[in-house]
């Protein structure tokens, strides 16, 4: 979440009226807002990511830097902004996942738009193909967020990120032997995720989803019985013991079927029963109830395993990601709205 303290800290001007705060590593500053000049925008986006992260704010007026805020033309393209849209681009354009937000505020009476990029978990991102007007960003290309300005990356910074990366690889290569000489490589199996299968030896040992697995009937070759319309599942061979396994994956169920609505159609619901109510009411209770963050009501809907594994490492939600709610939410909301109805 953007802190709105920290954007009026970006805004401070000095007694002449000037931006107290120059552009940096970590700051960018634009005069208007316009979804033509995406392109630009992204590629501050890239090289934020591959350095510490940053702010690129809309409404300051250059040379001199007075925050004179957006015009509402511009203010008006920037809340037509579609996150979902612009990290769907993102991930076309570039390899890696960015990880963004966006704010408006209102200070001093002006508008103003801030980005906000964070720092990239895996490093570096690198353009996938070309984009812009006179390709701004261009097939192959890295950017980097240098002292006020955004470029293509230098030899010491991208030889600085390759050696990093290749260490963190080295520690994660070094930890998962550690765990295997603690359980001995005869107790440990690997289990592969995109499979979703256990493998020890030459044994692959299938994972199935615990709906399917307790409605299927195992028999073994040899032994076969034929009835009529039951489910079986036929196993060749000898099922391989495994006495530990190190990760242990359980196959999600399918979210859909357990959070059917989308939080349109939970607000659509809602008015559907109580007439009365109105899509904000709606909204402010998920707000205020932490809904979102509720399993029992709702789950995020991520766009691709990486996001996922971004969140679970960060506990930041990707900018995009929608949530997805079960019948308990709408009944939830629903009971709250008829109380303070009373």
């Amino acid at each position: 979440m953007i802190e709105k303290a920290k954007i009026e800290e970006i805004l401070r001007v000095t007694n002449s009226g000037y931006l107290f705060h120059r552009e940096g590593q970590e700051l960018e500053f634009k005069e208007q807002f316009s979804l033509a000049g995406l392109a630009d925008y992204f590629k501050d986006f890239a090289a934020f990511s591959n350095n510490k992260g940053g702010y690129l704010a809309f409404g300051v007026k250059d040379s001199p830097r007075i925050p004179n805020g957006l015009s509402k033309n511009s203010a008006d393209q920037f809340e037509k902004i579609d996150p979902e849209k612009i990290t769907g681009f993102l991930l076309e354009i570039f390899s890696g996942n960015i990880n963004w937000e966006q704010a408006s505020f209102e200070i001093d009476g002006k508008n103003f738009g801030v980005f906000r990029i964070y720092q990239a978990n895996i490093k570096p991102i690198i353009a996938k193909k070309d984009e812009g007007r006179e390709q701004t960003i261009k097939n192959g290309e890295v950017y980097f967020r240098y002292g006020g300005r955004t470029q293509k990356i230098q030899f010491p910074e991208l030889e600085a990120i390759i050696n990093k990366r290749v260490e963190h690889n080295n520690k994660q290569w070094l930890d998962l032997m550690s765990k295997i000489g603690k359980a001995g490589p005869q107790n440990a199996a690997v289990l592969d995720t995109e499979k979703s299968v256990i493998e020890k030896g030459d044994a692959q040992i299938l994972v199935v989803d615990e709906d399917l697995a307790s409605k299927l009937k195992f028999i073994k070759e040899g032994e076969f019985v034929e009835k009529k319309g039951a489910t079986a599942l036929k196993l060749v061979g000898d099922i391989v013991p495994i006495d530990r396994v190190e990760v242990i994956k359980k196959v999600k169920k399918n979210l859909l079927k357990r959070f059917p609505f989308s939080a349109k159609q939970l607000a659509a619901e809602v008015k559907k029963t109580l007439l009365q109510s109105s899509t904000n009411d709606t909204w402010r209770i998920i707000r205020e109830n932490e809904l979102k963050s509720n399993f029992d009501y709702s789950a995020y809907n991520f766009r691709n395993k990486q996001q996922e594994d971004n969140y679970k490492q960060t506990g930041k939600i990707p900018s995009g990601c929608p949530s997805i709610y079960n019948q308990n939410a709408i009944d939830h909301i629903i009971n709250i709205i008829k109380q303070e109805i009373k």
